[in-house]
């Protein structure tokens, strides 16, 4: 697929547990078939988000019976999350998977992609010069903001909670919000924690960061630098703790040990938004939608991957505004794109049966770089 080519898109259904994102919206296909590209979309894929087969089919698409059909068409397959176990081996090395891969944390897809030969980008490693993640910030402004909503819904007693409302009443005192991480997800946390009045501590390692926060919030949340002991003092009085580190592309840091969560209070909550990257907590795991807390040392965890997934007609479309910029490059010029867009180029994992992003490198176990 070359400068001058025309591509074929496909676009599967994600069949992640209660996923219901899909890569594209019915605008998106429009826009793609409109500059002569081709858009496979399996059957029913845009229903969890609103967006039918018809209207897929009014914007120019092609609806697919299977996920197979799709794979066996596009070049260029988009998605949601990363391949599942009966998707991987529709992958081949004429694709470029396009979606988020999170591969840090999942060093045996690493390797199971590259053996495929196709060339998988990731969203959340996409770039730019100036630092920005482009791919990444509205999904993660999503789940920052759905975080304490989803943990004021925790801490009520039938939900395993400690039975206290965040934002207090007069005469009774409010609950303590600790987010850890004062980036894209822990700045939108702040903002609905504020609003639903509880009192909000933010921890960051930079301090310019820490400024930035202050200044925004105008003294409204309290920031302090990211150490062990000052993170371990304030854990003991926190209601909700919301994990927000992020180290691009890279495992995120364990910087909440079981320790520290055994000081904790009994019916506290813990989401760990940073688990899809392994996790900035010792003792969270993942979890899933229709299962999506568990107990440890009497504290409630929420592990809850792909949090967007719940508001689906919010998150696909926020999604689709972000990528396809870069979706139009790659049908243009197929993995040419990443030779002239540096952004798109470091969002590249897996290429020609050799895995090439440096933090999935440093999350692997084996040295091994290449199938070949």
């Amino acid at each position: 697929m070359g400068d001058s080519a025309l591509a074929k898109i496909g676009v599967p259904k994600e069949i992640l547990d209660n996923e219901n994102r899909v890569a594209l919206t019915q605008a998106g296909a429009r826009m793609l078939v409109s500059q002569g590209h081709s858009v496979y979309v399996e059957k029913s894929a845009g229903i969890g988000s609103d967006i039918t087969d018809e209207e897929y089919r009014l914007a120019g698409a092609k609806v697919l019976p299977d996920a197979a059909s799709v794979f066996s068409e596009a070049q260029v397959i988009l998605k949601v999350k990363e391949p599942q176990d009966n998707e991987i081996p529709l992958l081949n090395k004429k694709h470029v998977l396009f979606t988020y891969l999170h591969l840090a944390a999942k060093p045996d897809l690493a390797l199971a992609l590259a053996k495929t030969g196709a060339t998988c980008i990731g969203y959340e490693t996409v770039q730019t010069d100036n630092g920005q993640l482009p791919l990444l910030t509205p999904m993660s402004e999503i789940a920052g903001r759905m975080a304490p909503q989803i943990g004021a819904s925790l801490l009520e007693k039938p939900h395993g909670g400690r039975g206290l409302l965040l934002g207090g009443v007069p005469g009774v005192a409010r609950g303590e919000v600790i987010i850890i991480g004062g980036g894209t997800v822990g700045t939108n946390a702040a903002k609905i924690a504020l609003g639903m009045e509880a009192r909000v501590t933010i921890f960051d390692l930079s301090l310019d960061r820490l400024r930035y926060l202050d200044d925004i919030f105008g003294g409204h949340v309290t920031t302090i630098y990211s150490i062990e002991q000052y993170l371990e003092n304030r854990l003991r009085g926190a209601d909700l703790v919301i994990g927000a580190v992020l180290v691009a592309g890279k495992q995120a840091p364990r910087l909440v040990t079981a320790a520290m969560v055994k000081m904790m209070k009994p019916g506290s909550v813990i989401i760990d938004v940073s688990v899809d990257q392994g996790g900035c907590i010792e003792t969270i795991h993942t979890t899933t939608h229709s299962k999506p807390t568990y107990l440890y040392e009497g504290v409630v965890h929420y592990g809850v991957a792909n949090m967007p997934g719940a508001v689906p007609w919010t998150s696909t479309r926020a999604l689709t505004n972000a990528t396809l910029p870069f979706v139009l490059k790659l049908a243009r010029s197929g993995y040419g794109a990443t030779l002239d867009d540096p952004a798109l180029a470091r969002g590249v994992n897996i290429h020609e049966g050799a895995i090439v992003h440096q933090g999935v490198l440093e999350a692997l176990d084996t040295p091994i770089k290449s199938t070949h």
